[in-house]
């Protein structure tokens, strides 16, 4: 059966089971949205910047577990694109871009709204394609989606030229793809699991690291198997939040630049680290060279590119973290590490890092608090960056699998609203809170009219100091108070919601707060709350650039450093 080329990517795409698409059209894709009508399986929602796209089908895919797809323009549409394309790359998030091309005949020419989107996009991409012909096509986006949602997910462009869009091919879709160079490890070496299970049937502090790789590979019956049957601590990095219940016994909370004293202080003092589905970030490691001094390191992930790139590791084991870690499991021993989780018990109570202090201003720390008590811990949480997100994961507890959706490794300012517009479209049933600062809401504020047209029923609390917070805040800390650039003169958001028929309120004490979020939730479709907060609150624990984890910077009127005293522990010969 012979189709357009713009049929034949419809087609492929409703064959890969894609539901949704975020996107903006233009002339270099009118034939692709052309033809979209006559495929009913294929929602479009149309964003108001192709940057939203990217980052709505990035929340879509981490929310739903399944590709997302954003489309785009050639030129400034497509290198709109880039942004949210290198958010989902460092953070491991499988999505399509697709994206419209000059017609081939024009292809460097530099015609109207020509772009190398394929050379511009190579070092964020797991693979992109520039489209020759349309009888190529529909190979194309089999093996883009293969690549996209298997090994270590990533982001995958589909460059798609004007003319290849009309041109008309026979269609018959792949029932496989063949990728000789490309064959992900999953299943781990066994003699390195054996040396990874007798390291941890010998320690005595032994400590896990959760990270994002849980939630990918759904490896959370996995982890928790492994936390009790050998009584290991668990501590998490942002994007590893979700991963273990926060409730449990064994779990001590976010370590890193903003982590938990007590879990940094338990990296510090370990002799042991299992570190699982992460990559050793430097905002959660801080000072590489004094990072867990004391501990043999097991690394197991399915990229083997990041396995000893930042820290050394003893055992490294490459393959899917749910694999891993249930041959893992098998082969260790029953243990009770009483001390060592008394220990840490001990510093918790020592340095109760989640602790909200007394205060006549509201307080971003409460009002995340007050949002957690509302949902019952039953909401997924979109964060933008900044001091907003850090609130966002040290103030609600993630008992809920997969429940914290954030900018990681790219730190992306303006992720939050659109994302969750992605996680809502594809969790409807999910109480979907956006936790905001001022200044990253306003990096994607256009989002709220398609929030509005689409009806999407995302809760936004603004987090609103009137700053660039994290940057004040260093600024204050390291600068010595000197503020350039960083005060905002922020708009009237109630104002600027109702401009959109969205219902929002203006949120300025303590006692209103409860009310407010209540309000938000009876309201059936999207609500947005202004919460002015204390100016100047700082995000604490806090290690300072260039320390050591067990450096870790208590808030002020707590009076006091978190010093690590794990010298004073004896060393374990294992």
């Amino acid at each position: 059966m012979k189709m357009t080329g713009a049929q034949i990517l419809c087609e492929s795409l409703v064959r890969e089971g894609v539901e949704v698409i975020f996107g903006i059209l233009g002339g270099a894709v009118l034939p692709l949205y052309d033809a979209l009508p006559n495929y009913p399986q294929l929602r479009h929602i149309l964003v108001r910047h192709e940057q939203g796209a990217a980052h709505a089908a990035d929340g879509y895919a981490r929310a739903t577990g399944r590709v997302g797809v954003c489309m785009a323009t050639s030129g400034p549409g497509a290198t709109n694109l880039v942004t949210g394309i290198a958010n989902a790359y460092l953070d491991s998030s499988p999505i399509i871009a697709i994206t419209g091309q000059v017609a081939r005949p024009f292809i460097g020419k530099d015609a109207f709204q020509e772009i190398d989107i394929t050379g511009i996009t190579l070092p964020v991409t797991k693979h992109n394609y520039l489209v020759h012909s349309a009888d190529s096509l529909a190979g194309i986006v089999k093996e883009a989606f293969y690549l996209a949602r298997t090994g270590r997910p990533g982001p995958v462009l589909i460059d798609v030229p004007r003319d290849v869009q009309i041109e008309q091919a026979e269609f018959h879709y792949p029932t496989k793809v063949d990728l000789p160079g490309y064959k992900p490890t999953l299943q781990g070496h066994p003699e390195q699991i054996k040396k990874a299970a007798n390291l941890i049937n010998e320690a005595h502090r032994s400590l896990i690291i959760a990270g994002r790789g849980i939630i990918i590979s759904g490896a959370y019956d996995e982890l928790k198997q492994l936390a009790e049957t050998a009584q290991i601590p668990v501590v998490s990095t942002l994007l590893g939040i979700s991963s273990f219940p926060e409730s449990h016994a064994l779990s001590y909370g976010m370590i890193g630049m903003h982590g938990m004293a007590y879990a940094n202080l338990a990296v510090d003092a370990a002799d042991l680290i299992i570190a699982v589905g992460m990559r050793f970030d430097d905002r959660a490691t801080a000072k590489v060279s004094a990072f867990a001094p004391h501990a043999h390191i097991i690394h197991i992930d399915i990229d083997p590119a990041e396995i000893g790139k930042n820290v050394r590791v003893d055992v490294p084991i490459v393959g899917d973290v749910k694999a891993v870690l249930n041959a893992l499991n098998k082969l260790l021993v029953s243990t009770e590490r009483v001390d060592w989780v008394q220990q840490l018990d001990d510093w918790r109570k020592e340095h109760p890092s989640t602790e909200i202090r007394d205060s006549d201003g509201l307080l971003p720390q409460y009002v995340v608090r007050q949002i957690y008590e509302a949902t019952k811990g039953e909401a997924i949480i979109v964060t933008g960056v900044g001091q907003n997100q850090m609130w966002a994961a040290q103030h609600y507890w993630y008992n809920k699998p997969n429940s914290l959706i954030s900018s990681g490794g790219l730190g992306t300012m303006g992720f939050g609203l659109p994302a969750s517009i992605g996680v809502k479209v594809g969790c409807p049933d999910s109480i979907v809170w956006c936790i905001d600062g001022d200044g990253s809401f306003q990096m994607t504020i256009q989002e709220l009219a398609t929030i509005a047209q689409e009806q999407v029923a995302v809760k936004v609390a603004i987090i609103n100091n009137g700053y660039l917070g994290m940057v004040r805040q260093w600024q204050e800390l390291f600068y010595g108070k000197r503020y350039v650039a960083t005060a905002l003169s922020c708009p009237d958001f109630v104002k600027i919601a109702e401009g959109y028929r969205i219902p929002g309120l203006r949120v300025k004490h303590k006692r209103e707060v409860t009310s407010a979020i209540e309000r938000a939730m009876e309201h059936q479709g999207p609500f947005i709350i202004d919460f002015k907060v204390e100016p100047e609150e700082n995000v604490y624990p806090m290690v300072p650039p260039g320390a050591a984890l067990a450096e870790v910077v208590e808030a002020p009127e707590k009076r006091k450093k978190a010093i690590s005293d794990s010298a004073k522990l004896p060393v374990s010969n294992i």
